[in-house]
Parts: structure tokens; C-alpha cells; sequence
């Protein structure tokens, strides 16, 4: 089925693992009035990029006083055939979110396939802690529900950076919403869900520590760098990653014109 969205870059999956309750969205919704850039010069689609530098600065500080040092260890003192465990039962526990908006896509053959591959990792792969569902053709898939709601015509909406979640959008903020409910962790006694909830986070920061390493050496501007990425990979997932290319034909200047050439030279029989 393909994508009724328009053709401006749409907001990677959240920087954070969607464990946090609704009240962050507020906080960072309350936030994202306070931009103070003059409107000439703010970049199109990042109406509330003042604010959410402040914030992606607040982030980026959390990450290096706490989250860095803590998936450091864990990525030095943790093998990596465990960590791989660790990742893929994190990968399908997580699942129910993508195999729901398959079907609410309309995509009913990928989500059968998607069901599948959740009962056989959850129990030949013990738990999802082993991949046997890949091998046997059930391959995984990626959906959530602000891709939903752009299968089914939404637009995009400004970018937004929220307090701890990272990158998302207006439209991709339902997308979180719906995560939570159909989150595992979410619905399981503290003494539980608070270590489970822990270890997923680092997990995925240590997963994406070599994004974090480049965008650190490479980009003059972690944030643009940070922004660009996340929208050109968010546009990649809602199209499936097929997304049409952009035509630039009337985004060309148009050539000077030439004077024309005299009829006769000055001083010409």
C-alpha cells in the first residue's frame, strides 16, 4: 500500500526506549513554545528549533554523564553472543507494536507473517532470545503507528526533540502513545518492570554508540546532523524503503539570459 504523505522528509525510531509516561510529551510540548529564533531564519519544518536545541543539549548532557559510562561497561564486561540475546529479546518483546499497525496498514499478509515470527522466537527461540523465526523466511519488520497514520494521509508536522524519548514529530508522537500500550513492560509489578525497563535502555545505547561516535567526529552541527538523519531515515521507513525520489527540476535557478550579439560590428564593411 502506499504512502498518502506529502513530500516533505517525515520524521529513526526514538532515540530512548518508549518506557516514560505522557506527562515528558507535556513537559516537552510546554517546551516547544518558547522558540526564540527570528522566523527568516529558522529551517522549514523546525518551527520550535530553539527549544529543541535546549532540549537535545539537555539529552546529549544526560547521555554523557550517565547513559555513555553505564552502556561502556556493559558493552565491556558483557559478551557479545549475550548482548545479541539481550537485543533480540528486547526485539520481541517489543513486536506486538509492529505487527498491530501492519494490520491497521492494511499490510495482512506481512502481519500473519509478523505474528508468526513472534510465536516461533517466543518459543522455539526461548523467549525471542534467539532468532530462529529469520532462517525459516519470516522476516523482521519495522511499523509503528505514526507510519499508520501516514500510510493514511497524515502529514509529517513539525519536527520535535522531547526530554529523554530524543527525535519525533507531531504526527510520530501517537506513534510513542500507542508503543506504551502495547508494551509488555508497561503492564508487569515494578520489582520487574523497572529492571527490565533499565536494561532495554541500555541496550539501545550501546546499540547506537557508533552513531553517537560519528555524528560526535564528523558533523559541524551535532543537532543539524542529528535532525537530517533522523527525518531522511523516517521518510525511508514510512515508504517502506522505496521512498520516490525528489525531483529538483523547480528548485533550479533559471539561466541567465545572454545578451544578444549585434547585428554588425562596429567598424565592419
Amino acid at each position: 500500500m502506499t504512502p498518502a504523505v506529502d513530500s516533505t522528509p517525515v520524521c529513526a525510531k526514538q532515540a530512548w526506549p518508549r518506557l516514560l509516561g505522557s506527562h515528558i510529551l507535556a513537559i516537552a510540548l510546554g517546551l516547544g513554545g518558547c522558540a526564540s529564533i527570528p522566523p527568516e531564519e529558522r529551517e522549514p519544518g523546525d518551527r520550535f528549533e530553539a527549544s529543541n536545541r535546549s532540549i537535545d543539549r539537555f539529552n546529549d548532557g544526560l547521555d554523557r554523564a550517565v547513559l555513555k559510562p553505564v552502556s561502556s561497561a556493559y558493552v565491556k564486561h558483557v559478551p557479545q553472543p549475550a548482548r545479541t540475546g539481550v537485543s533480540n529479546f528486547y526485539g520481541n518483546l517489543l513486536y506486538f507494536d509492529t505487527i498491530l499497525n501492519g494490520f491497521l496498514q492494511g499490510k495482512v499478509k506481512q502481519g500473519a507473517s509478523d505474528l508468526a515470527r513472534f510465536g516461533v522466537n517466543s518459543t522455539i527461540g526461548l523467549l525471542g532470545f534467539f532468532d530462529v523465526a529469520t532462517p525459516l523466511g519470516l522476516q523482521q519488520h519495522d511499523e509503528d503507528f505514526g507510519q499508520t497514520l501516514a500510510v493514511w494521509g497524515a502529514g509529517s508536522g513539525e519536527y520535535v526533540v522531547y526530554p529523554l524519548l530524543g527525535p519525533s514529530g507531531v504526527r510520530d508522537t501517537g506513534g510513542v502513545v500507542v508503543s506504551l500500550l502495547t508494551n509488555p513492560i508497561m503492564y508487569v509489578a515494578a520489582p520487574v518492570a523497572i529492571p527490565l525497563g533499565v536494561l532495554n535502555i541500555i541496550d539501545l545505547r550501546a546499540r547506537k554508540e557508533g552513531f553517537v561516535r560519528f555524528r560526535d567526529e564528523a558533523a559541524l552541527d551535532p543537532y543539524v546532523f542529528t535532525r537530517e538523519s533522523y527525518l531522511q531515515n523516517r521518510r525511508f521507513e514510512v515508504y517502506d524503503g522505496n521512498p520516490p525520489r525528489i525531483r529538483y527540476d523547480d528548485l533550479e535557478p533559471e539561466p541567465a539570459a545572454v545578451p544578444a550579439l549585434p547585428q554588425a560590428l562596429p567598424g565592419a564593411p
